[in-house]
């Protein structure tokens, strides 16, 4: 389980495709510390799995093997040898929980529509499918990639949503490397789904 609290962002060391899957290797500082085989680590909001760590100084590379299906949902196939992600560790029990539940599983891509600044902050706007902006509500939480953020306003004919960055978001997180037209990981706040589910339950 994720917060949406990202620690650093990461850098893209290496894509590897291989016959069973993509081997992704990110180089981390902070998230990297005490990181083992086996750890779970967000990528861009993505839930991977820490198949190998190797130190290189005060760094680590953290490599994981992304599945086909991990790969063509998620905004992780865009990258390239040197962008920029982010990365955040699982909230340890006794963590201080900042965002909203996380779990890391991808809903589905967004694109940006609208980036730009606005006094000392940023307005983004981002266009997505159905199946994610059903469970979107103003004020509402958010994951885009992998950051945990409230919807400002659901857009006309529900066709996206925007969302205000305060700078300290715009500089700590891989947003100020994006551009109008990229896409973003999204995942919609879990417990619209578990209304949704329970609902359906109650209809039948």
């Amino acid at each position: 389980m994720f917060t949406g609290i990202v620690e650093e962002t990461g850098k893209v060391v290496g894509i590897k495709p291989t016959d069973k899957s993509i081997q992704l290797t990110v180089r981390a500082r902070l998230s990297g510390r005490g990181t083992k085989l086996g750890a779970s680590v967000a990528i861009n909001g993505c839930c991977l799995t820490v198949v190998k760590a190797t130190t290189r100084g005060r760094f680590r590379d953290l490599r994981f093997d992304l599945l086909m299906e991990t790969w063509n949902r998620t905004n992780l196939k865009s990258v390239q040898v040197g962008s920029e992600v982010n990365l955040e560790r699982p909230m340890a029990a006794s963590g201080e929980f900042g965002g909203h539940f996380v779990t890391g599983h991808i809903d589905g891509t967004g694109k940006i529509t609208r980036w730009e600044r606005s006094g000392q902050d940023h307005v983004l706007d981002i266009s997505a499918a159905p199946e994610v902006m059903k469970y979107l509500v103003f004020k509402g939480s958010i994951a885009v990639d992998g950051i945990s953020l409230t919807v400002a306003d659901v857009l006309p004919k529900r066709k996206g949503f925007r969302i205000w960055i305060i700078p300290h978001t715009f500089d700590i997180t891989a947003l100020h490397a994006r551009q109008v037209g990229d896409e973003v990981n999204l995942e919609a706040d879990i417990l619209g789904k578990y209304v949704e589910q329970f609902l359906a339950g109650k209809r039948r």
